[in-house]
C-alpha cells in the first residue's frame, strides 16, 4: 500500500499553502476525518495505531486531494 498520499491546500491569509501527508512505509495508510470544524489527516499502521496526525481548520481548507497507491 505504499504510495497513499493526501494533498491539503490551505488558505493562510495572504497566501495558499500546500501540505502533503504520505504513508511512509509499506502497510500504512492515510485516513481523513472531519468534524467540529477540524479536518484531521492521520497516517496509521495496519492495526490502526496512529503514527502522526495533521489538523487543519475546516474553514481554511480549500482542497483535499487523495492519491491512492498506484495512481502516480
Amino acid at each position: 500500500m505504499r504510495g497513499d498520499r493526501v494533498e491539503i491546500v490551505v488558505d493562510a491569509g495572504n497566501e495558499v499553502r500546500v501540505y502533503d501527508i504520505v504513508a511512509t512505509r509499506n502497510g500504512r495508510r492515510v485516513e481523513i476525518a472531519t468534524g467540529r470544524g477540524i479536518t484531521e489527516v492521520t497516517e496509521v499502521t495496519r492495526s490502526g495505531t496512529p503514527v502522526r496526525t495533521a489538523r487543519f481548520m475546516s474553514s481554511r481548507v480549500l482542497a483535499l486531494v487523495e492519491h491512492p497507491a498506484g495512481s502516480d
